[in-house]
């Protein structure tokens, strides 16, 4: 008797699980970017006391140094590698630009079904990296940045979101997505301390602010 009860009870819990994950799955975002998961929020911590804090200096700055979007494998570049990564039944065509899909943009929360709608955000961005140390660096190790696959450096986001961003850091532009802010900092902290970039006084209080909560 005592079996047959505990077997009701596991397959009640398995119901239970399946319609848990059913109900996630319909109010879910049709689909979510799926960038490389950044440190942890202590392992930001830890890392962002180690950042050189020095003013900016863009002097000399040019898009262009930072060569971008470059040949992954074969016709596909970087920028539509992380629009088929980020997005949701992406359809592409013989030159790799996608035709179809849904991406769910985590900076706004909104739902894009045009790939013309999303831009490819660079995180940390160009410019600001040129600000923090880039200027420096050779063109092998600027490009490397600007296609870097490997680290929480690259998503796919609204576009007008993007461009509202532009260069700022931090202390002046944050997801408007509050539940995402702890996310996006520990991934901008993870970047400049992978690339050896330093912040400014103002980068650095906001990124301890949010990290706080994180």
């Amino acid at each position: 008797m005592r079996r047959f009860y505990a077997r009701q009870r596991l397959a009640l819990l398995a119901a239970l699980t399946g319609l848990v994950a059913s109900i996630g799955l319909f109010n879910g975002p049709a689909a979510s970017a799926a960038m490389p998961t950044p440190i942890s929020g202590a392992t930001a911590r830890s890392y962002l006391a180690t950042l050189t804090v020095t003013a900016e200096d863009r002097t000399g700055y040019d898009r262009d140094l930072f060569p971008h979007w470059s040949t992954v494998s074969g016709a596909c570049n970087t920028r539509e590698t992380v629009l088929k990564r980020d997005g949701s039944n992406v359809v592409t065509d013989a030159s790799c630009a996608a035709t179809s899909g849904s991406w769910y943009s985590p900076y706004d929360g909104a739902t894009w079904t045009a790939a013309s709608d999303v831009d490819i955000d660079h995180l940390v961005p160009l410019a600001e990296a040129w600000d923090s140390g880039a200027d420096a660096w050779t063109t092998t190790r600027r490009q490397a940045f600007a296609n870097d696959l490997t680290r929480p450096q690259l998503i796919a986001v609204t576009d007008n979101v993007n461009q509202a961003k532009g260069d700022q850091d931090p202390a002046t532009w944050m997801p408007s997505r509050t539940d995402y802010r702890c996310t996006y900092v520990r991934a901008w902290v993870q970047v400049k301390h992978y690339y050896g970039l330093s912040v400014d006084s103002a980068e650095k209080s906001a990124l301890q602010g949010h990290l706080a909560g994180c």
